[in-house]
């Protein structure tokens, strides 16, 4: 059984403690706006403001005619006692604003396959549709000790090990351990973090996980962003990375891709050369598996994507130097990127047509080396609209 095809965006309640029903609000008439179904809320066991928070954010949800489901957390704050997750699944489940798949509410978790029998009584209790991520025992151990008591899984492996692009060998091996039952895909923009301690469907990872850096949700003054981030995070928006969410979802969708009916081009980029600056004790990789140095994984590079209507020209230029310039040949989707090559000073991308512009971003300046003397992996991101 699979998922109608939807797109979700992971959203992590631990860091809305100063969130108001307005934040709710904004952020899903902003998730609405780039075509998201619902957001899954990450909820961390023993969180003092888990239910003021999921109150909020159902209320708002139902007022915008929008869904959610819960993602329980077992790496954040440990593993959920059976009855707490029983009782919240309960008290949603009627709600307007609850994703059902058949009836039955959508469940997923981050981690806890060691949880993974605590699972048989709650699904006996309330009818739900399970799809946990249990990433960390892989597909195989997965198939053969865990799917029984599910109804599918969610991996969160969505970035590539070590220096090269990545592919989709993750999701066939995940949809081929999980047989006829469905398979949510993970999609996300960029991963650095620097901080102490530290295919029914698609889910982006995530709208405000900041620490982690792949946040397409706003900064804003309610931002739940942790101790260790602001210098990586303030100043480094990410908006952008939602203009083109419309068109590729309308695609994934209906399996086609949508006349152009705007031109569009965003961009995005880190604000300095990787190697200008201390790494900070950031590696590339995750800790289980075998470190890189943190530039040799990123590229000093401007990256942008068009939409066009018809064939254009794109030009980036880098402060006062030459352009590099771009010939799109055909309507529809164009991606690219240009290197940085010693070039600094503010970031210009524009589509032409005829000799006239048709979409210009303007973005933050490359400076040739980082004002604290840190590299900032994260990634600035701007567009046209």
């Amino acid at each position: 059984m699979s998922i109608p095809k939807s797109v979700f965006a992971h959203h992590i309640v631990g860091n809305t403690a100063a969130y108001g029903p307005s934040d709710w609000r904004n952020d899903i008439s902003l998730a609405k706006a780039a075509g998201i179904d619902a957001f899954v809320l990450n909820i961390a066991a023993q969180t003092d403001y888990n239910n003021a928070q999921i109150a909020n954010a159902y209320s708002a949800a139902e007022s915008l005619q929008f869904k959610l489901f819960f993602s329980f957390d077992y790496a954040a704050q440990g593993a959920w006692q059976p009855s707490a997750v029983i009782a919240l699944l309960q008290q949603y489940a009627n709600s307007a604003a609850q994703m059902k798949v058949n009836g039955a509410s959508l469940v997923s978790t981050f981690e806890g396959p060691d949880s993974s029998n605590d699972w048989r009584a709650i699904r006996a209790a309330v009818p739900i549709f399970f799809l946990p991520d249990w990433t960390s025992v892989g597909p195989d151990a997965f198939r053969t000790s865990k799917l029984d008591v599910t109804d599918g899984a969610f991996s969160w492996d969505a970035w590539p090990q070590g220096a090269q692009d990545k592919t989709d060998d993750s999701d066939k091996a995940w949809k081929s351990s999980v047989g006829s039952k469905a398979y949510m895909m993970p999609v996300s923009p960029w991963f650095y973090a620097n901080l102490p301690g530290k295919s029914g469907s698609q889910q982006i990872v995530t709208w405000n996980d900041y620490g982690e850096s792949h946040y397409i949700g706003p900064i804003t003054a309610a931002s739940g962003i942790p101790d260790g981030a602001h210098r990586y995070v303030d100043n480094m928006p990410h908006d952008h990375w939602r203009d083109l969410l419309p068109y590729y979802i309308q695609a994934y969708k209906s399996g086609n891709a949508p006349a152009v009916t705007t031109d569009r081009v965003q961009v995005w980029y880190r604000l300095t050369p990787a190697a200008a600056g201390s790494n900070g004790g950031t590696v590339g990789n995750a800790p289980w598996e075998p470190p890189i140095p943190a530039n040799a994984v990123v590229q000093d590079k401007v990256f942008f994507t068009a939409l066009v209507k018809s064939p254009s020209v794109l030009t980036v230029q880098i402060g006062n130097n030459n352009a590099d310039t771009f010939q799109i040949t055909s309507p529809g989707v164009f991606h690219s990127s240009t290197p940085f090559n010693g070039r600094t000073g503010q970031v210009k991308v524009t589509v032409s047509r005829n000799g006239q512009s048709v979409a210009t971003a303007t973005g933050a300046a490359i400076t040739a080396s980082p004002a604290d003397g840190l590299t900032n992996y994260n990634a600035w991101v701007g567009g046209s609209a």
